[in-house]
């Protein structure tokens, strides 16, 4: 495999993180030592910065707009742009993004500027989900159903059901409508791997947090369609007032 090639000119709108696949090769004259053409690749220009928050399968407003119903929630699931309409430029990070807080000190602590999102403090400030302090977010451990810790609600429920047996029976968990995640980010120090999901709605992403955090996360919501994940993947699900009618449709 040949990885002799010539890079293209980097604007200053440009990234040097990827490269466009789908542009056309350009052979260029044969090199001296009369080897191979090499080719030039182009490279993906960066996104506006009004598309920070743009995620192709969750933010496709034409085909959102087509839908015969949101009544059940559908406009939260994912609605991917067709093949030819897919983005031909690389979403920008936020303004002053930081390499992020290394864990288990993430789990407590991340930088703002990384997650720009102040919607939840104001909504959720009495339920000790995050706070701002200066240029950080913090995570106190709460949430709606466990204001005061994750770690004492997750004591409450071994000691409610013996035989959860966090990091021997109970492995590997999902969580529904996770919030920032502190369900999962503390039951990782209890030899429990959560995947944390939320959808992206008013509450900003929530996702975000999570995966700042160091916590296994996706955006994702439960409506009118399964997961992709088989029946018995999960040891546990957890819902801690998600909201969801698990009956609606006559079944679990």
């Amino acid at each position: 495999m040949q990885d002799d090639f010539d890079i293209g000119n980097v604007g200053a709108n440009d990234t040097d993180l990827a490269t466009d696949e789908t542009a056309p090769q350009e052979p260029s004259d044969v090199g001296a030592s009369g080897g191979p053409p090499r080719v030039r690749i182009e490279r993906f220009p960066v996104c506006p910065e009004s598309m920070r928050e743009y995620i192709p399968c969750l933010d496709n407003e034409d085909d959102i707009k087509r839908l015969p119903s949101t009544e059940r929630g559908e406009r939260f699931e994912r609605h991917c742009p067709a093949k030819d309409k897919g983005l031909s430029c690389l979403v920008p990070a936020p303004n002053g993004y930081k390499a992020p807080i290394p864990w288990p000190r993430s789990r407590d602590e991340v930088w703002f500027s990384n997650v720009p999102h102040t919607r939840l403090i104001d909504d959720k400030g009495g339920q000790n989900w995050i706070t701002k302090v200066k240029d950080k977010f913090r995570f106190p451990g709460g949430g709606t159903q466990f204001i005061h810790g994750a770690n004492q609600y997750l004591d409450q429920i071994s000691q409610m059901v013996p035989n959860v047996a966090f990091g021997s029976h109970t492995r590997v968990v999902l969580d529904v409508g996770c919030g920032v995640a502190s369900f999962g980010a503390y039951l990782l120090s209890r030899d429990v791997l959560t995947l944390s999901i939320a959808p992206k709605d008013v509450h900003e992403n929530q996702i975000q947090f999570a995966l700042e955090r160091g916590v296994p996360a996706m955006a994702a919501a439960f409506a009118t369609r399964r997961l992709l994940y088989t029946s018995q993947a999960f040891d546990i699900i957890h819902c801690s007032r998600c909201r969801i009618n698990w009956t609606r449709d006559g079944e679990l």
